[in-house]
């Protein structure tokens, strides 16, 4: 069952704000989301409700909302400015 991919804005201007060669990257990531919202290597944050997945040095900070069948992504960036 498919999971729709969500932006919140703050996601969707990060994402928009990288370049294009990093956005082709992380769209496909995005698209599976959809098909498998826990991919092999996602990580459950700590401290924080969520997961993230990792292509290179970029991370995406997501959740997952099972009853309506949902991922919510909130964050989009460079690994060393994602977390603060």
């Amino acid at each position: 069952m498919r999971y729709p991919v969500e932006l919140e804005n703050r996601a969707r201007r990060e994402f928009l704000d990288l370049p294009e060669e990093v956005q082709r990257r992380l769209s496909q990531a995005l698209d599976d989301l959809e098909v498998n919202p826990r991919p092999p290597g996602a990580k459950k944050l700590t401290g924080k409700e969520g997961y993230r997945i990792r292509k290179g040095d970029y991370r995406i900070l997501y959740t997952i909302d099972d009853s309506e069948r949902l991922v919510r992504v909130y964050r989009i960036g460079h690994r060393r400015e994602i977390y603060r």
